[in-house]
């Protein structure tokens, strides 16, 4: 049926790859997202679905409010709805609309981890595997029948942004599979269960800040779980340190507190934790070095490096800020109050910020 006439709603990056697919084979009327963001510098930035629209001759629909807009959609006529990472609660009028049903792509085995954050929180909870689910959309949040589901497995050296990448593949590959079950009415629907739900909680400013007291291993998940976007930092000399990467030390101080560095490595420096010993590197294992008023640092930087990366910090801010408040996936940089000292940071990671 290349002529089922598909509208498509969803906002970030994580969606993309289903939209390309699903355009190439069915006839997809319209896009819905959501609406333009204005930077700092009163920059209009366009997300990617939008993006893709345009370049391909496609409807973009952006409702402040899709409760009080859905009628615009209607008219079109949709014969299938298929959401990924919309960002707003689409309401029953437009759910009960087309001829083969609304459906969403979402990053988790669901009922497990159910929300905004379902990438981030698999790997900083210590999930072993997740996964792609796509159910039958319902007006309460994530908890339509699923359809169809696919695992994979977290590695240990995935980080949200690995993780984030082969779940949007997973995802474009799933609903391929789906939509011609739901054509060919072949397609189950199977309850979920909601004594098993969990809930993915959204990333806020406070969750990036990393807390020594945790064990190691918790250390170690939740700086991977927010790496590249929004990152963790702890204070160093007075500043925020933004930590990207971390592994596990051997070093035992029963006379050092935890948060206290008790070892510096030739690329990184060894912090105790509840448990033991955390070693903070950077992402490319450069060496670790003393300045003449004592403080450390580390890498390589350069100042006239470390003002860019403090400029284009500052920029991210603002505007990672506004995707935390309409899309709750927390903010991908600190209150400019206190400097910041970024390594190694995905230059893109903000467009991924709403990925969920």
């Amino acid at each position: 049926m290349n002529d089922l006439k598909i509208v498509y709603m969803g906002t970030p990056e994580f969606g993309l790859p289903a939209l390309e697919a699903i355009n190439s084979i069915y006839n997809v009327i319209a896009v819905v997202c959501q609406p333009d963001k204005v930077g700092n510098r009163n920059e209009v930035k366009y997300c990617p679905i939008k993006e893709y629209a345009l370049k391909n001759n496609i409807l973009v629909l952006q409702p402040e409010s899709i409760k009080n807009e859905y009628k615009d959609i209607i008219k079109l006529e949709p014969d299938m709805i298929v959401t990924c990472a919309y960002g707003q609660i689409v309401p029953k009028e437009l759910l009960d609309y087309p001829k083969y049903g609304c459906i969403n792509i979402h990053a988790s085995l669901l009922p497990k981890l159910r929300g905004g954050a379902p990438i981030h929180r698999a790997i900083i909870e210590g999930h072993k595997e997740t996964g792609v689910t796509i159910m039958k959309m319902v007006p309460k949040m994530d908890a339509g029948d699923i359809i169809t589901q696919e695992k994979i497995e977290i590695l240990d050296e995935d980080t949200v942004g690995t993780l984030h990448d082969k779940l949007s593949i997973l995802g474009k590959d799933l609903v391929l599979k789906t939509i011609p079950m739901i054509l060919s009415n072949t397609a189950t629907y199977t309850k979920q269960n909601e004594s098993e739900a969990t809930f993915a909680w959204v990333i806020n400013k406070e969750d990036e800040h990393l807390d020594f007291n945790l064990t190691t291993r918790e250390i170690i998940n939740k700086v991977r779980g927010l790496n590249p976007f929004p990152g963790c930092y702890c204070m160093l000399s007075g500043r925020r340190l933004k930590i990207w990467k971390c592994t596990y030390g051997t070093t035992v101080s029963d006379m050092s507190l935890i948060g206290q560095i008790i070892k510096i490595y030739d690329n990184g420096i060894g912090v105790r934790t509840s448990n033991g010993e955390v070693i903070i590197t950077d992402e490319n294992d450069n060496e670790v070095s003393i300045e003449k008023d004592g403080e450390i640092k580390l890498g390589a930087e350069d100042k006239e490096e470390a003002a860019v990366k403090e400029e284009a910090a500052g920029d991210e801010s603002e505007d990672a800020s506004e995707d935390a408040s309409e899309d709750k996936q927390g903010a991908a940089a600190e209150d400019n109050q206190d400097e910041t000292v970024e390594y190694n940071q995905d230059e893109t990671a903000e467009d991924k910020m709403e990925d969920e």
